[in-house]
């Protein structure tokens, strides 16, 4: 940490130690923007910055055309890599996500992310920006950081390209012409920044990721690794394009192996819906995946078939008016065991994380809610907000995969004891730190944990509000024992 930062300002620092922004002023700044926006992140940019000076500051951040919100992240996926390092398996877990700010109608330069009828069947068009993220996972779920991200407003297609895709239903479109190189191209980002690592990578999509240029594209690199949920049936296994044995479709073929075993697996709430355990029998195999018979580079090349395994898991007995769970999943991976099988799945179910952590940013930081006027002013804040709502995750998942860390890996010394101080009303601290479990649910009791033996672990609203507390109680002990805040 550098001598005119605080330590309160201890993780931005460290979280952009590596950040290049021209100007030391503005890694500066940095640092105590995110500093201030994780210490209030349920607040607007003015209301986070300590004053209006601050604030003013802030702003002319956002607004400089000379930082580059790539610039940003590469800090911070650096620090991802190191986090990563003793990892054997690290999951890249790819998604995209859609942020609204039609009512913001005074915000240039956003794109349409989706069209819906209104009134008298007039199509409306909801504007704002796409976020598409790789986002790193440990197999055994905590979230390490960002890989990769590319945030952009979509273009005006061309009245060619869109008379194109609908006479041919979008099929004989090549991929660079269609929004989906989005996967393709951050995959790739993501194979550059870990290439020099010994960690082995697995990337993780949901079914939009199922497509054949990118099930191609990864496989047939050397040593990378993929596991997809399929989005609808296809042929495989066919020897020739211009066979004339009838086609064989993914589902029955594996509906016609034999079930292997039951697997359980925790499904979150979601959608009012509570959660649940659902039980589900497993079958798993090998097969050939056929490329597109009228794939545009079929004019031009020879597309390949391509070796993969697939795991199918249903759900038998699901509750009364619960659609059955049901997965495809596709995988170059080697499944030839039920153990193999069961090893995907986990992995699967670990892709609910980046969904969580879209849900941090429009639920929890209100990020739809910013007013900067222009789309790249947005870009950069989306960054630097993405990397506050990866560390409000990780403090909430750190105790529970990392129980017995010392709560120093979150917590300066201050901030742990007057925390101590609050929950067991005492001065008088053990000659160790707690450990990070305890502190985050001391943490979660400011925000309203109860802590009650059938509460289970908290979550990311009571932390948030037990977080937010905890720097008020922090903030006035310093000021107390004359000590300066940072900046």
């Amino acid at each position: 940490m550098r001598k005119e930062e605080n330590k309160s300002c201890g993780w931005a620092s460290s979280e952009f130690e590596e950040v290049e922004l021209g100007d030391q002023r503005l890694r500066k700044r940095l640092v105590q923007l995110a500093d201030s926006l994780a210490r209030f992140p349920e607040s607007p940019i003015n209301q986070a910055c300590n004053g209006w000076a601050e604030a003013k500051a802030a702003y002319r951040f956002f607004q400089n055309e000379k930082v580059n919100e790539k610039d940003i992240l590469a800090s911070h996926v650096e620090q991802t890599l190191k986090r990563s390092k003793k990892q054997t398996v690290l999951l890249a877990i790819q998604d995209t996500s859609y942020f609204s700010y039609t009512s913001h109608r005074q915000t240039t330069g956003l794109g349409v992310i989706s069209r819906t009828p209104g009134k008298n069947v007039k199509v409306m068009s909801s504007m704002g920006l796409v976020m598409h993220t790789s986002f790193a996972i440990s197999t055994n779920g905590l979230p390490l950081g960002i890989l990769d991200q590319n945030v952009f407003a979509r273009q005006p297609q061309s009245e060619e390209l869109k008379a194109k895709k609908k006479k041919t239903h979008n099929v004989n479109v090549a991929i660079e012409d269609k929004e989906s190189k989005r996967w393709l191209d951050s995959w790739r980002r993501t194979q550059e920044t870990v290439r020099d690592t010994d960690i082995k990578v697995v990337t993780v999509c949901d079914r939009e990721g199922d497509f054949y240029e990118f099930i191609e594209l990864v496989v047939c690199h050397p040593d990378a690794s993929l596991l997809v949920r399929a989005r609808g049936d296809r042929i495989i296994n066919k020897s020739s394009r211009y066979s004339e044995k009838k086609d064989e479709k993914l589902w029955s073929y594996m509906l016609a192996l034999p079930s292997q075993g039951m697997i359980e697996v925790e499904i979150p709430a979601k959608d009012q819906k509570p959660a649940r355990t659902a039980v589900l029998e497993t079958r798993f195999g090998s097969f050939t995946m056929n490329p597109p018979r009228n794939h545009i580079r079929h004019q031009t090349e020879d597309l390949p078939d391509i070796k993969l395994y697939a795991v199918y898991v249903v759900e038998k007995d699901p509750p009364k008016n619960v659609e059955a769970l049901e997965w495809m999943l596709v995988t170059n991976l080697s499944v030839t065991n039920f153990d193999e099988a069961v090893e995907k799945v986990r992995w699967y179910c670990l892709r609910w994380r980046i969904e969580v952590f879209h849900k941090v940013l429009k639920s929890g930081l209100h990020v739809e809610q910013c007013r900067l006027q222009t789309a790249d002013r947005l870009i950069r804040y989306l960054t630097v907000m993405s990397i506050i709502a990866w560390r409000i995750y990780w403090i909430t998942l750190i105790a529970r995969t990392n129980p017995e860390l010392p709560c120093t890996r979150l917590l300066e010394e201050d901030e742990w004891k007057v925390l101590y101080s609050k929950i067991n009303k005492t001065r008088v601290y053990p000659q160790e730190p707690p450990k990070m479990r305890e502190i985050v649910r001391w943490i979660a009791m400011l925000g309203g944990f109860l802590g009650r033996k059938g509460d289970g672990e908290p979550g990311v609203i009571t932390l948030w509000r037990g977080w937010k507390r905890l720097f008020d109680l922090s903030e006035g002990w310093i000021l107390a024992h004359g000590l300066s805040t940072c900046g």
